[in-house]
């Protein structure tokens, strides 16, 4: 039987892959958030997840306003790394586990969730960023010649009103839960929740940042998700820029560990590109 070990949020800003891509991780601006994924690679590596099902938000690369779903999942065998408008990131082609993505597809839709399954889906930033810190190797976070584990896609629209609310990606993470725990191979699974935290990257508020929202955010994860997923959207652009409605995702993450979880570690670093960049990780206790 497959089970769920833990959880993962972190920020995907974009500006973090092209310091990696670049080589610039070292310098006195990036060093410092860089520094603090060390941890997340070691605690990844401890774990050794079979699989990750990696929660983000495409950034109008495999969607475009044409077509917008509010939740997605790709059930492919592989998926390429996108063409941002300066060509793909050099990383690996994330390679799927597209049977338990199909097994995920048919249990979260009888369950009521309306899935639109992906079979041809380049992945952004939104994907590849997560992946890189995580397991790539050091402060550089120099990719592997293949990610070490695979991945199954749910991208969520969080860029054109209406997104979907806290409550109801908390109610998605609890379904995600419940169809892996009835997949019948013997996986080891980690859920990302990714995106965030507070930024407005537009407008007169272009900057804002607030660490105080975003530290008790935080520590709700563990201590009080019951809070986090009825905050209503007007808070999150309120008190976290536009872009801060990202976090509705981590909600996701936290769904799928059941009622309690414990913070295992926890980085935050401001400014990462006009953007605060958290992570954080769980693991549940029952």
């Amino acid at each position: 039987m497959a089970r769920i070990v833990g959880g993962l949020a972190t920020s995907h800003v974009p500006a973090i892959g092209a310091a990696i891509d670049l080589g610039k991780t070292q310098e006195p601006y990036w060093k410092p958030l860089f520094d603090g994924y060390v941890p997340a690679q070691q605690w990844l590596k401890k774990v050794a997840p079979d699989v990750i099902v990696l929660v983000y938000n495409d950034h109008a690369t495999a969607f475009s306003l044409e077509i917008i779903p509010t939740f997605s999942i790709g059930v492919a065998e592989e998926f390429p790394p996108a063409d941002e408008g300066w060509g793909p990131r050099p990383v690996p082609v994330v390679k799927a586990h597209s049977e338990l993505a199909w097994h995920l597809a048919e249990s979260l839709i009888l369950d009521e969730f309306d899935m639109t399954m992906i079979n041809v889906m380049p992945v952004d930033h939104g994907l590849t960023i997560p992946l890189s810190i995580t397991c790539g190797d050091g402060p550089a976070c120099v990719a592997p010649a293949a990610w070490p584990v695979r991945v199954v896609p749910i991208a969520v629209n969080v860029v054109q009103y209406p997104p979907p609310t806290g409550n109801r990606c908390f109610k998605l993470g609890r379904a995600i839960a419940k169809a892996v725990a009835a997949f019948p191979d013997d996986l080891k699974v980690v859920v990302y929740g990714t995106g965030g935290m507070s930024h407005q990257l537009h407008g007169e508020r272009a900057g804002l940042i607030n660490r105080e929202w975003d530290v008790a955010f935080l520590d709700d994860l563990a201590k009080d998700p019951e809070r986090l997923r009825n905050i209503e959207f007007l808070e999150y652009v309120r008190e976290t820029g536009a872009e801060g409605i990202e976090m509705v995702m981590w909600l996701i993450m936290r769904g799928a560990l059941g009622d309690k979880a414990v913070e295992v570690y926890r980085h935050y670093h401001v400014p990462a590109s006009n953007t605060a960049a958290g992570l954080i990780i769980l693991e549940p206790t029952g």
